[in-house]
């Protein structure tokens, strides 16, 4: 039996998607891609505008349907409620950072005054009016290629992405400069992949299980519990970021943020069990009024 992964269309899907594609198959499974149109990659309007599981919806559908076995997806993109129809995994994990790529080789202080920077996450946007509150915020969509392509063609002077996104499609080297998470906080789960299946599949959970990384599912577990816990969407001013250690510790900053910039909330903390940092981190956001912020 040749097991489907079901993939979105565009470069960093059916890379990332391949990756997986290719683990299997050295791990001794048969494993092909199967390609799902999904509503995000046929509207391009701002993602907060068209919803959260905008990337996700069609590729589970798909899978609860037998169309294909398994699914791949950036794990950041689904919801944060669990669904039990299906079994989940997170592999290795790639870089969570942020990477701004600029004309003219530039990083965020070298950016003129004004300069135009190109992303629709409030995350983001809001992060960047905190560090350039001059900074002229333009809206982005569109996969990779198109949205580097506003930079070249001299339409945008930089645009922040997903450090891994750049990696995964061997475009790393573009990236002018990569952000430490203390000056921009990634969004929880970032260069996380999730890789599902249907819970009663016998073969592909024994498969998908195969691509466990367990210290990456306890860190990106535990940063999607702030986003649940504050009950924020993904497209929320929420970020969080975690790391493990070898002993099991995990260290977790989690912030909230005013749109403009002009505020933000940061927890840091640190536990063993996922679920009790997460919940840890949000309680004590809402306890100094994250609910505000995010309602605004």
């Amino acid at each position: 039996m040749t097991l489907k992964i079901g993939t979105r269309r565009s470069n960093l899907a059916t890379t990332q998607s391949g990756h997986m594609r290719d683990a299997l198959i050295e791990a001794g499974y048969d494993a092909e891609l199967h390609l799902v149109t999904t509503a995000g990659d046929v509207n391009m309007a701002p993602v907060e505008r068209i919803g959260v599981g905008v990337f996700t919806q069609a590729l589970r559908e798909a899978l609860e349907a037998g169309e294909c076995d398994i699914a791949v997806h950036s794990f950041k993109d689904l919801p944060t409620a669990p669904d039990e129809r299906f079994h989940l995994v997170v592999p290795v994990r790639a870089d969570a950072r942020e990477a701004l790529i600029a004309r003219d080789n530039l990083t965020l202080d070298d950016l003129p005054q004004g300069a135009r920077v190109g992303t629709s996450a409030p995350r983001r946007i809001s992060q960047l009016k905190a560090v350039r509150p001059d900074l002229d915020i333009r809206p982005l969509r569109g996969n990779i290629e198109t949205r580097m392509g506003k930079v070249t063609e001299g339409e945008l002077d930089a645009v922040v992405l997903a450090y891994a996104g750049l990696s995964r499609v061997g475009q790393g080297g573009r990236a002018t400069q990569i952000f430490d998470p203390s000056v921009i906080l990634p969004a929880p789960a970032q260069g996380a992949l999730a890789i599902e299946c249907r819970a009663g599949d016998v073969k592909a959970r024994e498969a998908i299980d195969r691509l466990l990384d367990a210290a990456a599912f306890r860190c990106a577990t535990t940063e999607r519990i702030v986003l649940n816990r504050l009950e924020a969407g993904c497209t929320a001013p929420v970020a969080s970021h975690s790391t493990i250690d070898a002993d099991g510790t995990m260290h977790l900053t989690a912030g909230v943020y005013a749109l403009d910039g002009s505020s933000q909330l940061v927890y840091t903390g640190s536990g063993t069990d996922p679920v009790a940092l997460g919940e840890a981190a949000a309680a004590d956001l809402l306890g100094r009024g994250a609910a505000d912020l995010i309602a605004k």
